[in-house]
């Protein structure tokens, strides 16, 4: 990816903020979009897809950790890198995005030298990942109304396959389908083996490299294999019927991994 085919979408309430920084990447090669809220970016999001964002925190009507969340609870933008701006260098604050899972964070005043190496890398820890990535599979087409029911517990169908039951969670691996109560989940391939692999183990913290492994069939280190992970989690809790930001029965054991609880 070279920077003149390289969109960044700059995210500032601070007018002069905002010109500066499109200034900066703008000589270094890369085009802009911008935006003055995180409402106002998702308008951009749904138009144009950017490479990377760069996204102020304080900003009103939506702040950037609500942006964040929004743009990482979109499959289609779930693995576009994303860097906060601050102007508080404060450990919490940091913290506190980095446990969301935000690739990195520049605080203003901002060194021009300092934004574009962290670009850089970061946009080429991004086609690295897409090319070291198993191609995903496509979405499994919805089931009609009429679609078979879940294993009954004790029935000869439940008996006779590796069918997991994790509360009103019931997984067949043999019809590759799931179901949460009476209701059909649709789930692409790679989410499929995500959430039986962490059923077959409930209540059990894995750690994202291992969930790579299984589903990506990948050796990467923790920050590779939670670019990677993240996103799928997050499709997996809303295909779960949870809204964007809860975790439901999908827990994230902050610095060590995810488990899945009986929902």
């Amino acid at each position: 990816m070279s920077n003149e085919r390289a969109r960044i979408l700059v995210v500032d309430d601070h007018r002069p903020v905002l010109q500066g920084l499109c200034e900066v990447l703008r000589q270094a090669g890369y085009s802009t979009l911008t935006a003055t809220d995180g409402r106002e970016a998702l308008g951009v999001l749904h138009n144009h897809t950017p490479d990377l964002i760069l996204a102020d925190i304080a900003m009103p009507v939506m702040n950037g950790y609500q942006l964040y969340e929004q743009v990482r609870a979109n499959p289609a933008w779930a693995l576009i890198p994303f860097i906060f701006l601050t102007g508080r260098a404060i450990d919490s604050d940091i913290r506190y995005g980095k446990a969301l899972g935000v690739d990195d964070y520049l605080t203003k005043p901002f060194n021009p030298d300092d934004v574009l190496a962290v670009v850089h890398g970061k946009l080429r820890r991004a086609r690295e990942l897409v090319q070291r990535a198993v191609p995903a599979a496509p979405v499994a087409t919805p089931q009609p109304e009429t679609a078979e029911s879940p294993p009954v517990a004790g029935s000869a169908a439940h008996k006779g396959s590796r069918v997991v039951t994790v509360g009103e969670l019931c997984i067949d691996p043999g019809q590759h389908r799931a179901w949460l109560g009476s209701e059909s989940i649709v789930l692409s391939a790679a989410e499929f083996t995500l959430l039986e692999y962490l059923a077959r183990q409930v209540g059990r913290v894995i750690s994202p490299e291992e969930l790579v492994r299984v589903t990506h069939g990948l050796d990467t280190d923790r920050a590779d294999a939670g670019g990677l992970v993240r996103p799928m989690i997050s499709s997996l809790r809303r295909r779960l019927g949870y809204p964007a930001g809860e975790s439901g029965c999908i827990e994230n054991v902050r610095g060590v991994g995810y488990r899945l609880v009986e929902p």
